[in-house]
């Protein structure tokens, strides 16, 4: 049994190596892209919204301001705040606003569905003899803060200046990553966790997550995420004629969206040259709940390895990177596993051979190193990166900081997908609403449904 976890260890270690390697390379080779003239195009901005009266109003004005001619589809998913009433002053007041209202029993039903609507709302609202290649739907988060240079960015001849273009999505950014009191009510050490909390998940989006779409960009596999993905409306019409709906039932409706405009014959872009500002979150119980969600939804969108494989539109390196994507999750509990037993066989050894104990100690200079190089270095490098790309006026000291923080902060994958294996196990695929950071100052912890 040791040599066979030795050797399951040995495959896993190599694997994550070479992916490491293989997102590595074209991360760092990228090259600046040119924009476009964003005036090409029609945008129609898709804002799902369910108690989000904390930063609704400020979302709506800021995207008015940024993109005065595009058109605000704020769904309201039967909010029980304010929300409803503040998009409705909004849209009294502005044509360019329009409230979509959803009631139940037929809100709440994911975000896909609400996404849905938009789009449903968004068809009556147009003429008959509409463009719909010409028209770009666009989803931001009801926190979301796309930069100004978005529509220009995506309107690049190499995107949708480019009619085999179906999707693209644009880079994401932490807003909150230089807040200094997260939480003020709270005492220092709280806040200097949250801090620390904040700052990974913006060196995880703008340096791992970025480098892993890079990959795709060259594999064909870019994928959506759910704040600043666009996406042409004649391509979520070619998706809704073949399943029914443009968005669907997926905890991860984005990568999920991703793949079917990929199925429908068309390609999506990885744009680097702009972003979308989302908040991070400052609570570890609230960002395990965001990832096991995350974890939960690749698991659901394992039912499309067969139609992936058997599609033309993937090559063999599309379908390579779909499936060790997809099934990541599982590869992850395996290595959970295998370091458990590693570890209970080791702890045998040692307990029925205590001479055993003097030969871990005489080669633990070993473990070290090996630690040292295949477990903090693959890691430690994207702090270096990100003070070169994303951060230059910090300093080495910090940037070191940066990529050892990364080795710990990515641990709660081991807890997260743990969850999710359990939820599906047990069936339970419903989600509660993830607090935005105003609202848990005002209402206290969150309660998550896990």
């Amino acid at each position: 049994m040791p040599s066979l976890l030795g050797s399951i260890s040995l495959v896993l270690t190599v694997m994550f190596l070479a992916y490491m390697t293989f997102i590595l390379i074209p991360y760092v080779r990228h090259k600046k892209e040119s924009p476009g003239d964003p005036r090409r195009f029609e945008w129609h901005i898709f804002i799902p919204c369910r108690d989000e009266a904390a930063v609704i109003a400020t979302t709506i004005a800021r995207q008015r301001d940024r993109f005065p001619d595009a058109h605000l589809w704020v769904i309201d998913d039967d909010s029980d705040d304010d929300t409803s009433a503040i998009i409705q002053a909004h849209a009294d007041a502005d044509p360019h606003v329009h409230l979509v209202q959803r009631r139940r029993p037929l809100a709440r039903t994911g975000k896909g569905d609400a996404l849905n609507s938009a789009y449903a709302a968004l068809n009556s609202w147009l003429p008959d003899d509409a463009d719909r290649d010409r028209v770009i739907v666009t989803v931001v988060d009801a926190d979301g803060e796309m930069a100004a240079n978005a529509l220009a960015a995506v309107a690049a001849d190499d995107c949708f200046g480019d009619p085999v273009v179906g999707a693209a999505q644009i880079t994401v950014w932490m807003k909150n990553r230089d807040d200094r009191m997260p939480y003020p009510e709270r005492g220092r050490l709280a806040n200097a966790f949250a801090r620390y909390l904040i700052r990974m998940q913006d060196v995880e989006f703008r340096t791992v997550i970025l480098a892993m779409q890079s990959l795709r960009s060259r594999t064909g596999t870019v994928g959506l995420g759910g704040n600043g993905q666009f996406t042409r409306l004649s391509v979520l019409d070619r998706i809704g004629e073949g399943y029914g709906a443009p968005w669907h039932g997926a905890l991860l409706e984005d990568y999920e969206l991703g793949l079917h405009v990929i199925l429908a014959g068309y390609e999506n872009r990885q744009v680097h040259e702009t972003y979308v500002a989302q908040e991070a979150l400052p609570s570890l119980r609230r960002l395990l709940a965001q990832r096991t969600r995350w974890s939960q939804g690749n698991i659901q969108c394992v039912k499309y390895i067969r139609e992936i494989v058997g599609s033309r539109h993937f090559d063999s390196s599309g379908v390579l990177e779909c499936l060790y994507y997809l099934f990541l999750p599982f590869l992850q509990i395996v290595g959970l596993v295998v370091i458990l037993l590693t570890l209970v066989f080791q702890g045998v050894t040692i307990v029925t051979d205590p001479a055993a104990l003097a030969g871990v100690v005489d080669h633990a200079w070993a473990f070290v190193a090996l630690g040292m190089i295949f477990g903090i270095g693959p890691f430690a490098i994207w702090g270096v990166l990100y003070k070169l790309r994303c951060e230059p006026g910090s300093t080495w000291l910090q940037a070191v900081g940066w990529g050892v923080g990364l080795v710990f902060f990515v641990q709660y994958i081991l807890i997260s997908v743990t969850r999710a294996m359990a939820r599906v196990a047990l069936g339970r695929n419903g989600w509660a609403k993830t607090r935005r950071n105003a609202e848990v100052h005002v209402a206290g912890p969150v309660s998550v449904d896990v």
